[in-house]
């Protein structure tokens, strides 16, 4: 064999490995370690559901990262209970209300949310827990009905729960929005907490949702990052309230471990926002 063609050889050789090890990582990156962390054993309605929202303009919205077992009656005293307040309707008085909220640094508890859509239609119910003097800065959740009959006989809701920190231009469309804190998992602690210390959960579970993301942004352009978990309360009934903390049904292995690892991820990358 001449000097040209060993070398030529080796060289194919060397590119087919290349393209193995390539073609390994993304058969493992992109199809067997998501396929893994899918999981809906404890919902099985929701597999093949979206999990993110829209904006009017069919911008990608706020991640899907809470869902509540529960009849509408069920949700609207819970949420009571809780502390968080059902957000007025978009109105003309409405809208000149929390205009006023922001310049003027007024309260407004119960200021409406913008519309956010699921499967083509815009939020069910929506709640907010002020956290400043004004309607600038609020925590607020988005629901949607989205089983009439779940695992547990009840119906199922989809929610988007995230923090407003500011009032500012959308990146994408130049319309007047609010910005949401980027640690959206934050929120989603937060609510459960407030939930739990109500006594209103009798149950939580994990289902898959729009999975690890560390950059993504939303219909505002707002980044935002989640180990993409959507957490699932199952609410008391009747408001009973429970005396005991919620029983906490566990994720596959795969999933436990994702969880893992990515909290370390996630806590380096607050670290490194600071």
């Amino acid at each position: 064999m001449s000097f040209v063609a060993r070398h030529k050889s080796k060289a194919i050789r060397a590119l087919a490995w290349v393209a193995g090890i390539v073609g390994g990582y993304l058969l493992v990156a992109y199809l067997t370690v998501p396929a893994l962390w899918r999981h809906y054993e404890h919902q099985r309605k929701l597999d093949g559901l979206p999990m993110v929202t829209t904006t009017a303009q069919g911008i990608l919205g706020d991640p899907i990262n809470i869902g509540v077992v529960g009849s509408k009656t069920d949700i609207l005293c819970a949420m009571g209970k809780a502390g968080w307040v059902p957000a007025d309707p978009v109105t003309f008085k409405s809208s000149l209300e929390i205009s006023e909220s922001v310049a003027l640094d007024r309260p407004y508890p119960k200021a409406p949310v913008s519309n956010l859509y699921y499967t083509g239609r815009h939020q069910d119910l929506a709640f907010e827990k002020p956290a400043g003097g004004s309607a600038d800065q609020r925590h607020h959740l988005r629901l949607w009905e989205v089983l009439k009959d779940g695992n547990e006989g009840r119906p199922v809701w989809l929610g988007a729960v995230t923090f407003d920190r500011s009032v500012g231009f959308s990146r994408y469309t130049g319309e007047v929005t609010h910005h949401i804190g980027p640690d959206i998992d934050l929120d989603r602690a937060l609510i459960e907490a407030d939930l739990q210390k109500a006594g209103m959960i009798a149950a939580r579970y994990q289902v898959t949702g729009i999975g690890p993301t560390l950059r993504g942004r939303n219909g505002g352009g707002d980044l935002y990052f989640t180990d993409g978990e959507v957490w699932v309360m199952w609410l008391v009934e009747n408001c009973q309230r429970r005396e005991t903390p919620p029983s906490l049904l566990p994720s596959p292995p795969a999933t436990q471990f994702k969880d893992t690892i990515w909290k370390s991820v996630a806590d380096l990358y607050r670290r490194s926002q600071q």
